[in-house]
């Protein structure tokens, strides 16, 4: 029932929307009145004065002083040390190796 009323409302909801027209009417133009040229032109207007000139300045200012120059900055204080490590220990002497077998000498001569 919940379903069908919803379903029924969107149905009349589209329908109404799709039969709106909307109607635009274009502005109405303002008819053009034509009146009659006025007589002919006067005479020019005469000519205004010449303003002043700007008064000018021959020779410039003088230049401002030089600053003075700044203190020079005081050196850092030297950085610490490093820890030292400490010395290591010297290792163990290894054992001396056997003695090896004696035995007969083989001098092998390549042939010619």
């Amino acid at each position: 029932m919940k379903k069908s009323l919803l379903l029924a409302a969107l149905i009349v909801t589209f329908g109404l929307a799709a039969c709106e027209k909307t109607v635009v009417t274009p502005p109405a133009t303002a008819p053009v009145v034509v009146v009659p040229g006025p007589g002919p032109a006067g005479p020019a207007g005469a000519t205004g004065a010449t303003g002043s000139t700007g008064a000018t300045v021959a020779v410039p200012g003088p230049a401002g002083e030089t600053g003075a120059t700044g203190a020079t900055g005081s050196s850092g204080a030297p950085g610490y040390d490093g820890a030292k490590g400490s010395t290591g220990a010297t290792g163990a002497t290894g054992d001396t190796g056997a003695d090896g077998k004696k035995g007969d000498t083989v001098i092998v001569v390549p042939a010619k």
